[in-house]
């Protein structure tokens, strides 16, 4: 008996120290979520717009979609004669103003779909406070037009973080679920691909993606998406998020491989 419970006992050891190596070879670090920003009233335009680039090409994620121009409207080029957006915006919607358009087209995305695009963007509050939407709002503006945004808009919006924070009791930076449909919801996954009846067509759909790609390759399309392009999907290389390695922990990543595996 003693032998066999040996046995038993060495299995279950091996199989541990073979996760625990699994894990340590995945990115740890603790969900690099954009980072949160803190201005007082005296915050000047310079501030904020370099706040909001840095928040555009990084870690908001906003060039994967608005950084080519096929699945949204691409802010900063010129668009039909009328410029970058931070010209454009203030014409876009009668009796509002530009950072008011700007503003309702990131919480309210479906509010103001542009023509020729389908209406894929999420509420961006997913994924970036007030402030940080503040800030994106006042770097649009500068291009190509006036910054509008004041200390008065952050001092707002920092205020009402606040009472939200003392609601809610904590003040939650990262996303801490492991349930495989939670997390690809507050990833924005389903924003372009498709599971069951939820999600967007615009990536390959997670229908039957186990059958096509095995752990490794999941695991890799999701930390290095553009080491190689689906097939049918070559257009869209680049415009994946490439901070899910940072943005996961790796229970997490592990938990979306298994479940993007089961789907046959």
């Amino acid at each position: 008996m003693w032998a066999t419970n040996l046995k038993i006992l060495g299995i279950v050891l091996g199989t541990l120290a073979l996760y625990t190596l699994i894990a340590n070879s995945i990115p740890q670090v603790e969900s690099e979520v954009p980072q949160e920003l803190s201005f007082t009233g005296e915050v000047s335009a310079a501030e904020l717009v370099a706040a909001g680039e840095d928040l555009y090409a990084g870690a908001g994620g906003c060039t994967a979609c608005h950084g080519l121009g096929t699945r949204a409207p691409n802010l900063l080029v010129d668009a039909g004669g009328q410029g970058a957006i931070g010209a454009r915006c203030g014409q876009r919607v009668e009796g509002e103003s530009c950072k008011e358009y700007l503003h309702r087209s990131m919480i309210e995305p479906n509010a103001y779909v542009v023509e020729g695009f389908q209406p894929i963007m999420p509420d961006i509050r997913r994924a970036l406070s007030e402030v940080q939407i503040w800030a994106v709002i006042a770097y649009l503006q500068s291009l190509g037009g006036e910054v509008t945004v004041t200390g008065d808009d952050i001092a707002t919006a920092q205020s009402a973080s606040d009472v939200e924070t003392a609601d809610s009791g904590a003040a939650a930076a990262t996303v801490a679920t492991t349930d495989p449909l939670e997390l690809l919801r507050e990833m924005q996954c389903l924003a372009c691909h498709m599971l069951g009846d939820e999600g967007a067509q615009v990536g390959p759909p997670f229908a039957g993606v186990g059958s096509r790609l095995d752990t490794d390759q999941l695991r890799e399309s999701i930390l290095d998406p553009n080491a190689a392009a689906s097939p049918g999907y070559e257009q869209f290389t680049g415009m994946m998020p490439t901070n899910f390695g940072q943005r996961l922990t790796a229970e997490q990543l592990e938990v979306i491989v298994a479940f993007l595996g089961s789907q046959r």
